[in-house]
């Protein structure tokens, strides 16, 4: 669901995400002007890292870290739903 958007905005050729990613970090470095901000640090690093084969890989063992967590705190959760349901009485 996320693919599709991101291969949407971000652009095709290489040349233009590295362009697009510096500028991300850039405008991130003058974070404290109005309309920017430092949330593009990290973006443009994320950008930059598709064409990285580095940072690609510490990128994506970050996704699947995180993926893995949020599927261990979903599950966490629906058991703790369940065990409240079954504890109150109706």
């Amino acid at each position: 669901m996320v693919r599709k958007h991101v291969k949407r905005v971000m652009p095709a050729t290489r040349i233009g995400r590295i362009v697009v990613g510096i500028l991300l970090i850039i405008g991130g470095v003058l974070g404290f002007l109005p309309v920017l901000g430092f949330w593009m640090i990290p973006l443009g690093f994320l950008v930059l890292s598709v064409d990285f084969p580095a940072v690609r890989r510490f990128r994506r063992n970050q996704e699947v870290r995180l993926g893995r967590w949020w599927q261990t705190r979903k599950a966490n959760h629906k058991k703790r739903q369940k065990k409240k349901s079954e504890e109150t009485p109706e």
